[in-house]
């Protein structure tokens, strides 16, 4: 007997515009991790280009700053979340949370 299971995509929009999603979370959490836009974006197959791209709309959607980057130094400079950029990201994953859960008991029950 085959197994059904349910997919589905879980994003955040404002005005039928897309705020966030599993993407660009991701790209939230490794700006987090790495401290860089560029590794980054590496780290989840975009491009530099395609990541500020993405900053910048969500930060227009939003109407909030959420990278806060910086020059120089030893280290050459970087990138941090906001404190507003880790709120929504938090808020999303527990959206998305609610929807795994969901799920498992859908395909459990189904």
């Amino acid at each position: 007997m085959k197994k059904r299971k349910i997919k589905y995509r879980v994003w955040l929009e404002e005005d039928g515009e897309i705020i966030i999603g599993i993407g660009r979370d991701e790209l939230l959490k490794q700006i987090e991790e790495t401290g860089s836009i560029r590794k980054a974006a590496e780290n989840v197959g975009i491009s530099y280009k395609k990541a500020l791209e993405y900053i910048k709309a969500m930060e227009k959607r939003t109407g909030k700053k959420l990278v806060e980057t910086f020059r120089g130094g030893k280290e050459g400079g970087g990138a941090r979340l906001t404190p507003y950029a880790k709120k929504l990201s938090q808020e999303f994953e527990d959206i998305k949370s609610k929807f795994d859960k969901l799920v498992k008991t859908l395909e459990k029950n189904g």
